[in-house]
Order: structure tokens, then C-alpha cells, then sequence
């Protein structure tokens, strides 16, 4: 007798011998059960899941001699035929070989006959998706009510290609891939029933090898036995899936964790000579770099019996979880790009150097910016005139300590209201902390700027380094805008009477915190105003006149929702607290006669679009290339520098 695959051999006969598919059997044996059958049933799955294994079953279960049942005899005339596949009233159609409608109508025109044999007459349609769309058309009307001695079966590995409507007129089973335990332990029975020596840790391998298709797990089998010449061992099975022991991957990872670029290499060589595919190692990778991850969040989530479970958990000790995660992405990465690379040696040696250079940061290797000073005599206020300029005050304890340090090229001003000495340090903006602006007295104070004498300075044991380069440009920038102000106010001189405490004053007594009077110029006012969400109020307000306690607005009716309330109480206390006296605002809800602040900065923005669009127009270089190229001039896509 001719040798029979074992794939073919130990296809299940009955619902009892199937593995993995728990959830269909048991709806299905309880509708042959109660004789409640459908006329048209899509068993759905990947390859080798038991999607035509079922759909005999199912025919032997209809068809049987002892009567409509989930569990058939297995030895009358039709379960013996079924088996056999002689029995008449059986029709298994291949779609992916007859896809048109033509073979469809064949098939139609024969279900109006009664079965010659059996109690029903089955048609099996296996990968119906492949069938045409007429096709599908055809055979709508008989599928959804054929006659009463019809059963439609219908399998394929892809239902989202299968018409919605042929899926509404079905009972619809999707089967489950199965595990690599439910695998292993199907492929222990059969060997020990074929008295076939074998390894467990072999078994292993072909469990994961298949991927949830028993079907494959049996086919790999039978090559595992004529691979080891009669039995099954782990060194053959090994060599036969062309994974051939994949500690390289745990090499590279070891090399991996200890920074080792030689060593990383060096395994890339030796893949090389064992004829591996680099697309495949990174593949592979990308695989063990996410057990390693699981085994890192969820200590007991990879299964016992994992062939490398052991080179696993040790790999999860030594990398860290975020260098896990960086070379996961890495690998994914590098197989996307492999094709672009030189060659794959390139890709997959410049993914592993990228691993190295990317390494995430140690907390100890983080350079923290430490800011330098330089220290500014100042006596006076500050005006508050440029709100955008924080400095925040040393307490008059350390006063003498900041007195004695030496001239640095960063602005370090000191304040020197009457009857007391403080200190303005002006840091970098990186670092600068917003503070409330600093109180003065009512009185104004001339203010005067001059430089610390640094002969007066105590040495420090940093003077000999000098500060960066972006300290001292913004030293200048600061030291600069600290002096304007002061050399623009300048008023008549400070009482020598000492003051000790600044006590406030009512705000109607006091005088303006603004120098200079307002000029009318409402959108330098809004500028200097830095408003935050007041400020869509105030760009879009026309100014209609002002006096020192009041000003009155204009918005157009589209801007209203800007001009509520709250907006306007924001809008008046932003500029009580820059005119230092209260301050009316009036805002109304009209046409727009002039221009707001928005609207002349859309007029500016157009002006320098057209400027930079005749600039581009009127380039000789640009014309040439019209002229001689056919070429033409994207407006929209100029923007003014």
C-alpha cells in the first residue's frame, strides 16, 4: 500500500478528534443535536485550521445512516464514501479554480434535484472569496432559499472579500489559530501511535514552527522523520527549519547590553557564513527583543516549555526595559529600510551601530547648563515699562556675599532704593523665574548705571573659566535693555531723607508707573501690553478715543465673542497695571471705520508677500529658467523671509 502523508493520514473523522476548535463543535453538535440546521454555513480561518476537515464532518453528520447526528458512526455506507471521497451527494468545488459564473450556474442547476443517496445533497465551496462578482450574484437567490434537501458549506482565509450579502444569508464560525501547546502535545499522540522516536524539546520546535496550523505541523513532521532518518531529534529539527541554534541572537544581544561594537561584528560575520538571510535575523530579533519585553512587564507570560526561555530571561536581566524598547524600535526600523541599504550587510550592520549610538542616556551623563553673572551697579527703580523682563532680588542677608563677586561677562544689577541695598541677579531666559515686579516709592527715583569696580571684587576659584558665548550675548542683550529705559526716564533727584519700609500708597494718589504719557499709537500700546487672553480683545479693537482714566473701543460685529466681559475686565486691569492708575474701558459693537492692530498686520503681511512675489518675478536667474525651461512661477508657495 502507497505511503499516506500524515497530514492526510490523521485528518480528523469526527468532532471528538478535532484540536483547538472547542467553540465551533460544541454550537455544532448542539444543532445536530436538536436537528436546528441552517441551509448555508462560512467557516472562516487561516490555512491548516480545519476549515474543510469540519465541513466533512458536518456532510457524515447530515448524511449519516443512524439518523441526523453530531457524533457519526464512522462505518455505514455514506460515512465510509464521505471518507473515501466517492460519496455522490458530496460536491466539493474548488472557487480558486472555477470562478465564473458559468461554473456557478452548472452548480445551481443541478441542487433543484432531489440527492441520489444520501438525506441531503452538500455543496462544499472552498476559498469562496475568489469567486467573480457575478458569480456571487448568481447564486444570492438559491443561497438564501434553496431547496429543503440543499446545504451550502462554504470555507475561505479571507472573508472580508466575501460580499456582505452572501455573509448575511450564512451562519458565520471563524476558527481559531491554535496554540503551540495544543500543537505539541496533537504531535506526541501521533508519534507515539506511529512508534516513532522523538526528543520533547524537538516537538517544541515544530509546535512554534507552525504557527497555528496543525495541518503545517504535520507536513513539518513528516519531513522531521525523514530528516532524522526514522526519528525525531532536537539538532536535526533544527537544522531542518533553517533556524539552526539561534544563540547568534542572544550574542548580539549580550553584545548589545556590554556596549561591544567588535563583538557585534563579529557576529554579524558569522551569520554570514551559516548562510543566514539578514532580513530574516532582524525578523528574528524584533521576535526575541518582544519576549524579552514580556518578560521584563509580566515575569510569567512566556509559556514553560519555550524553547529558549532560559537564554530569554537572562537577556531581560541584563538589558534594561527602555534599551529593550529602543532596539525593538530600531529593528523594526531597520528591516523597513533594509531595501534601501547598499547591500543587507550595510542595513543590518548600521541597524545594530544605530542601537549603539542611540543608547539611551545615564542620569550621571546628563550636562546640566550652569549660568555666569556679571554684576552691574544700579541705582534707582526698574522701570516696569517692559513687563517681558523678569529678575528676581537675593535676600539682603546675602547682599555682601553677591558684592563681593567678580565681573563676569552675564548682568548682575544691584538695586539701591533709600535706606536699603538689594540685588537684581538677571539670569539667562532659560532659567529665569517670573516674579512680581519689584515695588517703588511713590516718588520717582533718577536712576544710574554704573559698573562694579572689580578691584573691589573678592577673587572666586572659578575665575579663570570663561562663560559660554551665548552667556555673554545674552549678558549684552540684557544689559542693554535694563539701561535704555533708565537713561530715557531720567527725573528730578530722590529726597535724602532715608526710607526704610515702602508703605503703598492709593492708587489715585500715586503716579503713573508709564514715564512717558500715551501718544495714540494703539498697537504699540497692545504690543507693550503683552496680553495673554485679552489680548485677541485688543487686536481686533479699534481705538475711538482716549483720556488718562479712559479708553474707548470699537469691534466689528463678527469679533463679539471676544469682546465679553471677562475679556474686558482682563483687557482693563492689564492696562490699570501699566499706567499705574485706574483705567476705564469702553468697548462697543459696530462697524470698523479704521484699522485694528490685526488688520494692519494682514496689510503688512500682504505688502511683503507681493514684495517677495515681485522679487522672485523680477529674479534674472528665475526668468531664464521661465524663458528657456517652460517653467512657471507657484505663487502660493513664496513666503516672505
Amino acid at each position: 500500500m502507497a505511503y499516506q502523508v500524515l497530514a492526510r493520514k490523521w485528518r480528523p473523522k469526527t468532532f471528538a478528534q478535532l484540536v483547538g476548535q472547542e467553540h465551533v463543535i460544541k454550537a455544532l453538535a448542539n444543532a445536530f443535536a436538536s436537528e436546528r440546521l441552517h441551509h448555508a454555513y462560512l467557516l472562516t480561518g487561516t490555512r491548516g485550521v480545519g476549515k474543510t476537515t469540519i465541513a466533512r464532518i458536518m456532510a457524515k453528520a447530515l448524511n449519516c445512516e443512524t439518523g441526523i447526528t453530531a457524533e457519526p458512526c464512522g462505518i455505514c455506507s455514506a460515512c465510509t464514501q464521505i471518507d473515501a471521497g466517492r460519496f455522490v451527494d458530496l460536491l466539493e468545488i474548488d472557487a480558486a479554480s472555477n470562478t465564473g459564473i458559468d461554473n456557478i450556474r452548472e452548480v445551481l442547476d443541478n441542487a433543484q434535484y432531489s440527492p441520489t443517496a444520501g438525506r441531503f445533497k452538500v455543496y462544499i465551496i472552498d476559498e469562496v472569496h475568489m469567486l467573480s462578482k457575478s458569480a456571487f450574484n448568481a447564486m444570492l437567490k438559491t443561497l438564501e432559499e434553496p431547496p429543503s434537501h440543499v446545504k451550502f458549506i462554504l470555507a475561505t482565509t479571507d472573508p472580508q472579500k466575501v460580499p456582505i450579502t452572501v455573509l448575511s444569508r450564512c451562519l458565520q464560525f471563524s476558527l481559531r489559530q491554535m496554540t503551540p501547546q495544543q500543537v505539541t502535545g496533537h504531535l506526541h499522540k501521533v508519534l507515539e501511535a506511529e512508534q516513532v522516536k522523538f526528543e520533547p524539546l524537538a516537538l517544541n520546535l515544530l509546535g512554534h514552527a507552525a504557527n497555528g496550523s496543525m495541518r503545517d505541523a504535520l507536513s513539518l513532521l513528516d519531513q522531521a522523520i525523514a530528516h532524522g532518518a526514522g526519528q525525531v531529534e532536537e539538532a536535526g529539527v533544527r537544522a531542518m527549519l533553517g533556524a539552526v541554534d539561534q544563540s547568534y541572537l542572544f550574542d548580539l544581544l549580550d553584545a548589545l547590553a556590554a556596549h561591544d561594537g567588535p563583538r557585534l561584528l563579529q557576529t554579524t560575520d558569522a551569520i554570514a557564513l551559516r548562510g543566514l538571510s539578514y532580513e530574516a535575523a532582524l525578523h528574528e530579533l524584533a521576535n526575541v527583543l518582544h519576549q524579552v519585553a514580556l518578560t521584563q512587564a509580566v515575569p510569567n507570560a512566556l509559556a514553560d516549555d519555550l524553547p529558549q526561555r532560559g537564554q530569554i530571561v537572562a537577556a531581560a536581566q541584563a538589558l534594561s526595559p527602555e534599551d529593550t524598547q529602543l532596539y525593538y524600535q530600531i529593528a523594526l526600523h531597520g528591516r523597513r529600510d533594509l531595501p534601501l541599504a547598499p547591500d543587507e550587510y550595510a542595513g543590518f550592520t548600521m541597524t545594530l551601530l544605530r542601537m549603539l549610538a542611540f543608547a539611551p542616556a545615564k542620569p550621571e551623563q546628563i550636562i546640566r547648563t550652569v549660568t555666569t553673572a556679571i554684576p552691574v551697579q544700579v541705582t534707582g527703580a526698574v522701570s516696569p515699562a517692559k513687563p517681558a523682563q523678569t529678575v528676581s532680588t537675593t535676600a539682603p542677608a546675602q547682599a555682601e556675599q553677591i558684592n563681593a563677586a567678580p565681573a563676569t561677562p552675564t548682568p548682575l544689577a544691584e538695586v539701591n532704593p533709600p535706606g536699603k541695598s538689594e540685588q537684581i541677579r538677571v539670569e539667562s531666559p532659560a532659567v529665569i523665574e517670573p516674579v512680581k515686579p519689584i515695588e517703588t516709592p511713590a516718588t520717582r527715583v533718577a536712576a544710574t548705571i554704573a559698573p562694579i569696580n572689580p578691584s573691589q571684587a573678592a577673587p572666586r576659584p572659578n575665575d579663570d573659566l570663561e562663560p559660554p558665548p551665548w552667556h555673554t550675548e545674552a549678558a549684552e542683550a540684557m544689559h542693554q535693555s535694563l539701561a535704555e529705559p533708565a537713561a530715557q526716564y531720567v527725573s528730578e533727584p530722590a529726597p535724602t531723607a532715608p526710607q526704610t519700609e515702602f508703605a503703598p500708597t492709593p492708587a489715585t494718589n500715586s503716579e503713573p508707573k508709564s514715564a512717558e504719557p500715551f501718544n495714540g499709537d494703539w498697537r504699540g500700546l497692545v504690543v507693550q501690553l503683552k496680553l495673554g487672553a485679552a489680548g485677541m480683545l485688543a487686536q481686533n479693537a479699534e481705538l475711538l478715543g482716549y483720556s488718562d482714566i479712559h479708553f474707548d473701543l470699537q469691534v466689528a460685529e463678527e469679533h463679539r465673542a471676544v469682546a465679553t466681559r471677562d475679556y474686558q475686565d482682563k483687557l482693563r486691569s492689564a492696562l490699570s497695571e501699566y499706567f499705574g492708575r485706574d483705567i476705564t474701558v469702553n468697548v462697543n459693537i459696530g462697524t470698523i471705520a479704521g484699522e485694528t492692530p490685526a488688520i494692519m498686520l494682514v496689510r503688512e503681511n500682504a505688502a511683503r508677500q507681493e514684495v517677495a512675489v515681485a522679487a522672485i518675478q523680477n529674479d534674472p536667474f528665475i526668468q531664464t529658467l521661465v524663458r528657456d525651461m517652460g517653467g512657471s512661477i507657484d505663487a502660493a508657495s513664496i513666503k516672505p523671509l
